[in-house]
């Protein structure tokens, strides 16, 4: 690898036209996946040639050029990130910048299958905290619904990030006639370890081989199920992502809920997202985006590069488009969610 990309100086904050404050950058390093995940991906994918994808070097001075932009928080995703080779290369390069005081933290998304390899080296790279997809306990539905996944193998994931000290959040995507009865044991199992776990609506995007009207389950009624067995209690712990927290006083856990189709989060979104190729999606839930590809390849000075970004938050839309077309069935989308990192 390289020598690192030095920063330039602190610039001006990123602001929006709706006075929002651009602090979180998502960064998918890959389009690929050991798992086909049935909400995420179509079973027999197309992945991008190696040669689109920005070296490791670019990824490390692009978010360099956001963090001297203000942002404070960077969540490295994928496809899963740690399928990408020479991954740990990339924190270690960030973890710079946790040094300096310039970032408040670097996070990681990932399915927990690659954990029980990286789980250390992610710790001493300066990752504290890390979310882990599960939404399911029992082997045969992980496996329907992951097609390709072990649970097992995330299970061993989990006790390596746990026993390296990794903050863990589980993440499980709420799917209607497949685990909406295991939210109480996944609870259970969370709390248990003492991990928050959130769950997450399903999203419209990309086609996945599948009728996603099938798949929505509202998580108004999902929270009205859980009340009848626990007392959830508002809290206002945020971690700078869109969950929002309550406390589940039987477990004393922490339960969060992701509801970009029946209450969006568009009104404090603080996220913008890179993809691996160097395009800049401005907000998940719509197609307009930014090529930094380009300026970051045309010239080693980033003048370009931060003009490029400045223009693009003065894009960045009030909220996305979001819907479940019972009518056409079509994604609101396109792209995958593993295209888009997560």
């Amino acid at each position: 690898m390289s020598e690192l990309f030095k920063p330039s100086a602190p610039q001006a904050a990123l602001i929006d036209p709706f006075g929002r404050h651009v602090t979180y950058l998502r960064v998918s390093v890959t389009d690929r996946c050991d798992f086909r995940c049935s909400y995420c991906m179509s079973e027999h994918m197309t992945f991008l040639p190696k040669k689109d994808l920005l070296s490791l070097e670019e990824l490390d001075r692009v978010c360099s050029a956001f963090v001297a932009k203000g942002v404070r928080k960077l969540r490295i995703t994928g496809g899963e990130p740690l399928m990408r080779k020479n991954i740990l290369w990339l924190f270690r390069a960030l973890s710079r910048h946790l040094g300096s005081g310039a970032l408040d933290e670097v996070t990681l998304t990932t399915n927990g299958s690659q954990l029980t390899k990286y789980a250390q080296e992610l710790k001493d790279a300066g990752v504290r905290r890390i979310n882990i997809s599960l939404d399911t306990l029992e082997p045969g539905r992980f496996k329907a619904i992951t097609r390709w996944g072990d649970l097992g193998q995330v299970m061993a994931g989990i006790d390596a990030a746990d026993k390296a000290g990794l903050e863990i959040k589980l993440n499980a995507v709420a799917l209607k006639g497949f685990n909406e009865d295991e939210f109480d044991a996944l609870i259970a199992f969370a709390h248990g370890r003492g991990f928050d776990l959130t769950l997450i609506e399903t999203m419209p995007m990309g086609d996945i081989d599948g009728d996603r009207t099938d798949q929505y389950l509202p998580l108004s009624i999902v929270r009205a199920r859980l009340m009848d067995r626990f007392t959830l209690e508002d809290i206002p712990f945020r971690t700078g992502g869109p969950a929002r927290y309550v406390r589940v006083r039987e477990t004393g856990g922490r339960l969060g809920f992701i509801t970009p189709m029946t209450h969006n989060f568009c009104e404090s979104c603080n996220r913008v997202r890179l993809t691996c190729t160097g395009t800049l999606y401005m907000c998940l839930g719509q197609d307009d985006a930014a090529d930094l590809r380009a300026p970051l390849r045309t010239s080693s000075d980033d003048t370009l590069l931060a003009r490029a970004i400045d223009e693009a938050i003065s894009r960045k839309p009030k909220g996305h488009d979001f819907i479940i077309d019972r009518r056409t069935k079509q994604p609101a989308v396109a792209r995958h969610m593993s295209v888009t990192g997560g």
